[in-house]
């Protein structure tokens, strides 16, 4: 038979074991939904990964928005590099050339970025609709 005291042993170290694989899970399961974010001189400098779900961040770059056929084309750049990315989907509303966007997507071998969201951003002034309406 067991003493106390080993059974206490026991029961703290099974209780360990489990918080230590629930957590080992966790990691997993966080791990594996991270997504990193590359500008598009970190892109040309080699270091996102080929084949792997990642985001890009920069500017859309001006006469680089293309239409040809179902799947827009475009270039998201940063101060010293641009990318093309083409996107099978519709484009947001405040996505336009100049404006600021984040893609998320894969990378290929040929170095086109293939777009499975595309998020535009804005600047962060916000300016009221002025009403006509109202008398001074």
């Amino acid at each position: 038979m067991m003493d106390a005291r080993r059974e206490k042993q026991l029961l703290f170290f099974g209780g360990l074991c489990v918080l230590a694989l629930i957590a080992a899970l966790i990691f997993n399961a966080f791990r594996n939904n991270l997504l990193y974010f590359f500008s598009p001189s970190q892109i040309a400098a080699g270091k996102a990964p080929i084949g792997k779900t990642f985001r890009i961040g920069g500017h859309v770059k001006k006469n680089s928005l293309r239409s040809a056929g179902s799947a827009p084309r475009f270039e998201i750049a940063d101060d010293k590099h641009s990318l093309p990315v083409v996107y099978d989907g519709i484009l947001p509303d405040l996505f336009g050339e100049g404006g600021g966007a984040v893609v998320q997507g894969q990378i290929d071998a040929r170095g086109v970025f293939t777009a499975s969201e595309v998020l535009a951003r804005h600047d962060e002034r916000y300016m009221p609709m002025e009403r006509s309406h109202e008398k001074p």
